[in-house]
């Protein structure tokens, strides 16, 4: 279990995201976090790396710069710039707390096993780091509500830093596409389900040879209660853990009484 922090004023917070270093979102919640603490470090990827999931560099050399004072562009996905981040750039001491975001749509339902940022957050976890990713919603072609991210992640951050969490866990939080005073509270909810995928666009290039896009609709039931979908629909603020233990213990016993 991570020890609660009631006071982050002494924290060491590292920065991540999948969006890349010049993001808005990084830019916000660096903002953010400069409030709660004047030990801030960003380290993120030097562009979008949106859909990577929890993928390494592993068949080339990870390329970093220093862009400025705590502050690292890394030529790989959001799990090298968080593994150098803790493991090499961040000097003296580990981070305390990583937070990853904020991420430019949600990160909801099944998202949470392509998203890059879910992904930072789960690689603090696994080095040993408390971490959360932070989403805002928004429905494309509207402007992205930056503010409703701004005015409350301090507050849901503090909030459940203050509660602690066991450390095989990473806390996913999705802001909702309202105004900030829209915001109809914040609810601890499970993983709903929406898969991204199944909306295949087929073209052809000038030379007739097909290709295809991933779209970007998604399958989702926005009725079902209790779940991270359901409640930014009705402008809540979602907190859901996240075990990095993705074993299934029913499974498992079943299976142990087919093979005892």
């Amino acid at each position: 279990m991570f020890e609660p922090i009631t006071d982050l004023s002494e924290a060491r917070i590292l920065i991540s995201n999948d969006d890349g270093i010049n993001a808005p979102g990084i830019k916000m919640l660096e903002e953010v976090a400069l409030t709660l603490t004047d030990d801030v470090w960003v380290i993120a990827p030097e562009g979008e790396q949106s859909g990577a999931g929890h993928s390494l560099t592993l068949h080339s050399p990870l390329r970093y710069r220093k862009v400025k004072e705590r502050h690292y562009a890394v030529d790989g996905t959001p799990t090298d710039a968080v593994l150098l981040g803790v493991n090499r750039l961040v000097e003296d001491r580990r981070p305390t707390l990583l937070l990853s975001g904020v991420n430019r749509g949600a990160n909801i339902g099944d998202d949470v096993t392509y998203s890059g940022t879910i992904a930072a957050a789960i690689e603090g976890t696994l080095l040993g780091v408390q971490s959360m990713a932070l989403s805002q919603v928004f429905r494309h072609p509207d402007p992205v509500p930056w503010d409703t991210a701004r005015l409350h992640a301090a507050d849901v951050i503090r909030r459940c830093c203050a509660a602690g969490w066991a450390r095989n866990v990473a806390i996913n939080v999705n802001f909702p596409n309202c105004g900030p005073d829209e915001v109809k509270g914040v609810e601890v909810v499970r993983q709903g389900k929406r898969k991204l995928g199944d909306h295949l666009i087929e073209r052809h290039d000038p030379r007739g040879r097909p290709y295809v896009w991933i779209g970007p609709a998604r399958n989702e039931d926005t009725t079902v209660v209790g779940t991270d979908i359901e409640a930014v629909h009705r402008n809540v603020i979602a907190v859901t853990p996240l075990c990095v233990d993705l074993t299934h213990q029913p499974t498992m016993l079943s299976l142990k009484q087919v093979f005892s």
